[in-house]
């Protein structure tokens, strides 16, 4: 019998409210809940963008950042990121940072709403991401970012996932290089949530 995954929920201040099943949580009356997003860039300095798999509860078949996920109760969230990379994409991540600590969404599509804090965070990776799992994805593609951000933000790229055309109207907030993009402050994180390691001139939540 596999393990049950299970997700951290929140009050209305990002505070822990209790843990439910990951598979019990996506419904017509989601509670708020802990997740986060991840954009990663290849060696060429493209964006690995995603089209989630129709076999999907929520969002079947819509285009996404690269991939999302949920933290564990107890995990870090970092470590939640670069686990979640390796499961859905097959691929590790380098230079990960967190760019919008306070990033917060709720969306709806067929009845089933997703209602999440959700940070956003930003990588590089060296690997080419060949062998998704296709219960969670159905298609890869590498675009430049600026090509993508402009597509979002005039709304011509079909099918985008309500999260991310959200989130890419913040990240062009922080500049057109990702590379420039400041990290986030971890202090502006849900109170939930929590990072194993930070980078220079940031710091840690405690839990």
């Amino acid at each position: 019998m596999g393990i049950t995954e299970r997700v951290v929920l929140l009050d209305e201040a990002g505070a822990v409210a209790g843990t439910a099943a990951k598979a019990d949580v996506h419904h017509a009356a989601t509670p708020l809940h802990l997740a986060f997003s991840c954009y990663v860039f290849d060696e060429h300095g493209e964006l690995v963008v995603t089209r989630r798999a129709r076999s999907k509860a929520t969002f079947p078949g819509v285009w996404t950042n690269s991939f999302c996920g949920h933290p564990e109760p107890g995990e870090p969230m970092d470590v939640a990121v670069r686990r979640r990379a390796r499961q859905e994409l097959g691929i590790e991540l380098d230079g990960l940072r967190l760019v919008l600590p306070g990033f917060r969404y709720r969306a709806e599509q067929g009845g089933v709403i997703e209602n999440e804090m959700c940070p956003v965070f930003v990588a590089r990776t060296a690997d080419v991401p060949r062998d998704p799992d296709p219960g969670e994805v159905d298609e890869i593609r590498t675009v430049a970012w600026a090509l993508f951000r402009d597509d979002v933000l005039a709304d011509s790229w079909p099918g985008i996932s309500p999260w991310c055309a959200d989130q890419v109207r913040a990240l062009a907030g922080l500049g057109p290089d990702p590379g420039g993009w400041a990290p986030g402050d971890p202090g502006s994180l849900p109170p939930a949530a929590f990072l194993a390691s930070v980078g220079p001139g940031s710091m840690t939540r405690d839990r």
